[in-house]
């Protein structure tokens, strides 16, 4: 069973099976070329765009493969996570194709969008103070109440399974890639594009992307050990969450490098792309482009696979508008 495995049991083979269990439920999305961003750059740049993705971010692809790989037994009582947004809202979606409940913690400082988007797909929000402690804790006596199947945002094998199944695609859409980079906080997209391209193409180089402010990965990759930050502020919100060990076994073996960026370089590579591309993508997605643009030594003459992981934007607060 996917639910009792630990991160170093995965294989390309749950890549797989994952893959073809989730295809009714997901988008396989598009990938965007930009003159623009190659010429500022130097690099070739290929943007995997999973804010075209159902309930509008990459965490539908793992949400899906643990919800519907749940027996029925397990299924009976619904499935319950805490979440800053993404990953709530992927396993409210998930759990309504299903048909079970969905109990989801949520920092009461999340965005607004992300709040309206889990109910409206049917999920139960408690709300918790903005920092890993709380959400933990107030998770506990939610899932005590309910007994709900947990399925954690990211230190999850069948959330790290669904989540690889991104590159998966991206490898068939793109030949010869060099590079591919994506956003970090608690490492689950980033486990999966180790997943599989440590099997499938084990020479190209695998980059994360992490803001200043909430560089615990950046941290821990050079310490050699996980240290985690309990409320990290940036207006990255999907990124502030810490490695655990199913995702640090991946990023500590396969990682390349963690790179990270200011917040105004976060917010100049969204506003960037808004424009340029005409994709909305929220902050934490822009973080990759920020990194790039900080770091084009790095990627100068190599093309690169750029993971934008997520759209859910809340439009009444853009951070470059003020007043």
């Amino acid at each position: 069973m996917l639910d009792t495995l630990t991160g170093p049991d995965l294989t390309i083979d749950h890549v797989r099976a994952a893959h073809e269990r989730i295809k009714p439920y997901i988008h396989r999305t598009p990938v965007l070329t930009s003159t623009y961003f190659n010429d500022l750059t130097g690099a070739e740049l290929f943007f995997k765009c999973e804010n075209f993705q159902k309930a509008g971010a990459f965490k539908v692809r793992g949400a899906s493969n643990a919800v519907f790989g749940l027996s029925d037994a397990m299924a009976e009582k619904g499935v319950a996570t805490h979440s800053s947004g993404n990953h709530a809202l992927s396993l409210s979606y998930a759990a309504g194709r299903r048909g079970i409940p969905c109990h989801v913690v949520m920092p009461r400082t999340a965005p607004e969008a992300k709040k309206a988007a889990v109910r409206g797909y049917g999920g139960i929000i408690t709300e918790c103070d903005p920092s890993t402690s709380s959400r933990e804790a107030v998770f506990a006596e939610v899932q005590e109440a309910t007994g709900a199947e947990f399925v954690h945002p990211y230190n999850d094998p069948r959330v790290i399974a669904g989540q690889a199944t991104c590159s998966l695609e991206l490898l068939e859409q793109v030949e010869n890639m060099d590079a591919v980079i994506a956003p970090i906080g608690g490492g689950g997209m980033i486990s999966g594009t180790c997943l599989t391209l440590s099997n499938l193409a084990p020479k190209m180089e695998i980059y994360a992307a992490e803001p200043d402010q909430a560089d615990d990965a950046a941290r821990s990759f050079r310490a050699g050990h996980i240290i985690a930050d309990d409320a990290p502020v940036t207006i990255a919100d999907g990124l502030k969450v810490p490695l655990k060990e199913n995702t640090w076994h991946f990023v500590s073996s396969f990682v390349t490098d963690v790179l990270t960026a200011s917040e105004q370089e976060i917010i100049d590579a969204m506003k960037l792309t808004w424009e340029r591309m005409k994709i909305v993508m929220e902050p934490s997605c822009a973080v990759p482009m920020a990194t790039i643009l900080r770091n084009p030594e790095v990627f100068r003459g190599k093309r690169v696979g750029v993971v934008i992981t997520g759209g859910n934007v809340d439009l009444d607060k853009l951070p470059w508008i003020t007043g």
